[in-house]
């Protein structure tokens, strides 16, 4: 839907004497004056301020810009800034009267009747309050005769005036009707002025009122004000009783947003004119005396979470529901109609829904959905809808609940549930299953859900959560963590039964990172955390383990009774303490790649969400759990996989990484040469920058590389060429090269491989002879031929699954090979016939092979003669399949059917 299409815009044609004007100004949003003007009307903005610099870099004249604003509705309520003008020497005054003229001719033009003057920086101003007063009413005589106004406005940094109190004698001293204040609350607030004064100040004489928020920061006033403002309710700043001070004057104008961020000003014009028109809205509901002219309906009570719908699939869902189970929750339905289950436990419910998700990266859990109680349903959705929130259509069947949902910025859908036994219809969607949730209530509602966002979409989300559920924001926090800093917020009803958490990573450079992007997670609520703790860790609850050394600091910092510190050590509970009460709390691991659970006691009247401080010590700890996984196979399988390279060449060695990690590979293989004019080229050996890349990807994933390729030597090739190459790998971490020898003289390869091994065992690297049979180095016989003549301790056969089959090599010659020549293998099916020729038995090994098991190749018999417990690197290049889904999905694809080929036939036997 697009946004100007939404009915929930406002109807400004149509709109009550009561209802106050709201405007923006054109330095809010992104984009030129085009965009800027479309992204406002499709807001629902009734003017705009238009921005000198906007107005300058336009192609469009100011005619063309008023009849583009009176086509969509708005009027031009201000033209600024005009700078340092007053309190200045005679011939500065004439060229400064000289500029006024000009500039008003281009307020007739835009039909424009205030021009913003702020008080002057300017080194040439004097501190003389007759003087300026005196000029500024010489200025607003010219402007009156052309029907204008001047608006002064005290900047906080001005060079004598700084005020708004002092703009406001020098107003009234100057004494002209043309001639009024422009408030601005970033100016007043920012300094800490009183604002009691504004009560004197006549609602008539207030020109213009301009609106900001903002954090509270120690730092330059000129800096914090251009770069760091923030739309209403993000900030530090009490707005609501500055905008009630101007209200009760008289003031009759418009609500205007001026709010310089650098993130609003890089974001979708559109989207930034959303959240500012959200934000003036829920400004004027705060405001005392607000008029409901406004179309607001009032926020409805909230009564707590109703559930929690989770997007899984078939290799992430069966790992929550077994956490789910293992956390006391029955599955006791399952939708009529939608690949959806429910899981409850007390008054806790989350669904999990199997439905394809093309947004959601395979293997992934994440929240999808979230439903709140409230009392009046169709309100909460008209107030989102009023709030420009999209409504989300549902698909449903006859008979089955028809429940109002909005989407939140990042797409989660937000649904409205009636308070009371008749917000359960919904659940008679459900077909029972017969399992009862427990009735000793391990967990017993939902306590919060805590989300990621990115930075750009953070104060976004914030705003629709305050604004759209009538929820009240906390303070923002920042937290120092292991990747970087955080920044926190969190938002919650008048109740507290509604708790939601806002995470980002405000400051992220380059590519390093933890691994888990955009972590979130449900707490749920307990009675008595370490009895449930107990009990979830009997039913095999993967608790997350914190180590010791968070219980030594809380012994030394809190000194908890012996018996209960030694119950949080067991238990892996932490624990923190304010003067309303306690918070004991514990995490599980990480499921699905970016999900976790936590279940919280809070005793007294606590309200917060644990110490800043243990944030990073679960940070580290999820990520020493995940890269335990990564050596132990979380899935419960009995060996490491590999993803080599050739499966996923698309990807570069950075993407191949990262596709490694998510589908839950150990190692990778990386190609460092082009072995085909075709494929492309990723020189890590002399691309400084793409090795800094991968090596950070490495660092940040855990994931290992286990070999490099390809050293291929010929006739005409010289190992010492491959020097850099071996140096490369070793930079990398690799433990193992891959080398083919297509050479006819036996001497002469028998000697390059040994020097080869030579160069390479002073890197750590073994040197492994891999024989396609297309090759001069055709078959395992005639590998093992040469790795005898060479005689080198840090030589090996790489067996590749598919060359093994089509060179006619003996399974039984295999077993009788030394078990150190073999340090991993690679893995893949392929038909069982032969093709007849070297093109073909080519093209199949490098686009046409298949998953373990979809082929003929005696996997279970070449697996079974090496070596126990060697890595498995897939090498299963599928061009077709590649190119329909992707290397990414083409990687999970292959780990996911060798884990159930594989690991079932090794756990078997």
């Amino acid at each position: 839907m697009l946004i100007a299409e939404h009915h929930g815009v406002r109807d400004r044609t149509a709109a009550p004497a009561g209802d106050r004007r709201l405007s923006i100004a054109t330095a809010c949003l992104s984009g030129t004056i085009e965009d800027k003007l479309a992204a406002a009307a499709a807001a629902g903005f009734d003017g705009v301020e238009i921005f000198e610099s906007d107005l300058i870099a336009s192609a469009w004249p100011p005619s063309r810009i008023r009849q583009e604003c009176a086509r969509r509705d708005l009027s031009i309520d201000v033209y600024q800034p005009f700078r340092d003008f007053e309190a200045v020497a005679p011939d500065i005054l004439r060229a400064n009267l000289r500029r006024a003229e000009r500039k008003f001719d281009v307020l007739e033009q835009l039909g424009a009747g205030t021009l913003l003057v702020c008080s002057s920086a300017d080194a040439d101003a004097v501190d003389d309050d007759d003087l300026a007063a005196e000029q500024l009413s010489a200025l607003a005589e010219r402007a009156a005769r052309r029907g204008l106004r001047i608006a002064y406005e005290a900047q906080a940094w001005g060079r004598h005036v700084d005020s708004y109190a002092h703009a406001w004698r020098i107003v009234r001293r100057a004494d002209h009707p043309a001639l009024g204040l422009c408030l601005d609350s970033f100016h007043v607030l920012s300094r800490d002025d009183d604002m009691a004064g504004i009560a004197v100040i006549p609602g008539a004489k207030i020109f213009h009122l301009q609106l900001a928020d903002a954090p509270r920061l120690k730092m330059d006033v000129v800096e914090w004000s251009r770069h760091h403002r923030l739309f209403p309710g993000l900030g530090s700043f009490d707005l609501a009783a500055f905008a009630d001070q101007v209200r009760r004057t008289g003031y009759a104008g418009p609500f205007s947003l001026e709010v310089f961020n650098d993130i609003y000003r890089q974001a979708d014009p559109r989207q930034a004119a959303i959240d500012g028109m959200r934000s003036l809205l829920a400004l004027q509901e705060a405001t005392a005396g607000a008029s409901p002219a406004s179309g607001l309906p009032p926020a409805p009570r909230l009564g707590g979470h109703v559930f929690t719908e989770l997007a899984v699939d078939d290799v992430s869902g069966p790992v929550v529901a077994r956490t789910l189970t293992a956390l006391g929750f029955a599955r006791t339905g399952q939708h009529r109609s939608k690949p959806v289950q429910l899981w409850e436990q007390g008054q806790a419910r989350l669904l999990l829904n199997f439905a394809p998700q093309r947004t959601v990266p395979p293997g992934t859990a994440l929240i999808c959905a979230l439903a709140v109680e409230s009392d009046d349903p169709p309100r909460s959705a008209q107030r989102a809808d009023r709030l420009l929130a999209p409504v989300l259509p549902r698909v449903r069947q006859p008979g089955e609940a028809d429940l109002s949902s909005v989407a939140a910025p990042d797409g989660t859908a937000v649904f409205f549930c009636r308070t009371g036994s008749d917000g359960l219809g919904w659940t008679a969607d459900f077909t029972p299953t017969g399992d009862a949730p427990r009735a000793d209530g391990l967990v017993t509602a939902t306590d919060h859900i805590a989300l990621t966002e990115s930075v750009d979409d953070f104060d976004q989300s914030a705003l629709f959560y305050r604004s759209v559920l009538g929820l009240c924001s906390g303070p923002t926090t920042e937290i120092a963590a292991p990747f970087g800093l955080l920044r926190s917020r969190s938002a919650t009803d008048a109740a507290h039964t509604v708790r939601i958490t806002l995470n980002t990573a405000p400051l992220r450079r380059g590519s390093w990172a933890p691994g888990i992007p955009s972590p979130q997670h449900v707490a749920f609520v307990s009675d008595d955390v370490i009895a449930s703790a107990r009990a979830m860790r009997e039913l095999g609850a993967p608790v997350l383990r914190i180590p010791d050394n968070y219980y030594d600091d809380l012994d030394a910092r809190l000194a908890p009774p012996p018996d209960l510190l030694a119950a949080l050590r067991d238990l892996s509970i932490l624990y923190d303490s304010d003067d309303d009460g306690e918070y004991l709390h514990f995490y599980t691991e990480m499921l699905g790649s970016r999900l976790f659970f936590e279940v919280v006691q809070r005793i007294g009247g606590y309200a917060g969400y644990g110490a800043l401080a243990s944030v990073p010590v679960r940070m580290a700890a999820h990520r020493h759990r995940r890269l335990l996984g990564l050596r132990a196979d979380t899935e419960g399988g009995p060996r490491d996989y590999s993803l080599a390279h050739l499966t996923a060449l698309s990807l570069s060695p950075p993407e191949l990484v990262e596709a490694a990690a998510e589908a839950g590979y150990r190692y990778v293989g990386i190609r460092l040469t082009k072995v085909t004019p075709q494929e492309p080229h990723y020189p890590l050996a002399t691309d400084p920058a793409l090795m800094r890349t991968t090596k950070v990807r490495l660092a940040a994933t855990g994931v290992e590389v286990l070999d490099i390729e390809l050293a291929r030597i010929g006739p005409d090739e010289d190992p010492r060429d491959f020097q850099r190459f071996l140096e490369a790998g070793a930079e990398l971490g690799a433990r193992h090269v891959i080398t083919q020898l297509p050479d006819p003289d036996r001497a002469r390869k028998v000697d390059r491989f040994a020097r080869l091994c030579e160069m390479a065992r002073p890197l750590g690297l073994t040197v492994d002879l891999e024989f396609p049979s297309w090759t001069e180095t055709p078959d395992l016989a005639e590998a093992a031929r040469v790795l005898r003549a060479a005689g080198q301790p840090n030589g090996g056969i790489l067996v590749d699954l598919l060359h093994f089959a089509r060179s006619g090599s003996s399974v039984a010659d295999l077993r009788e090979l030394p078990a150190q020549w073999f340090h991993f293998a690679h893995v893949c099916d392929a038909p069982a016939g032969v093709p007849p020729t070297n093109a073909e038995l080519i093209h199949t090994a490098r686009f046409e092979r298949l998953y373990p098991g979809d082929g003929g190749i005696d996997l279970d018999g070449i697996l079974s003669a090496l070596p126990a417990g060697i890595p498995y690197a897939l090498e299963i290049p599928r061009a077709q399949l590649s190119a329909q889904v992707g290397g990414r999905e083409h990687a999970r694809l292959a780990i996911a059917a060798a884990r159930r080929r594989l690991d079932a036939t090794v756990t078997a036997g």
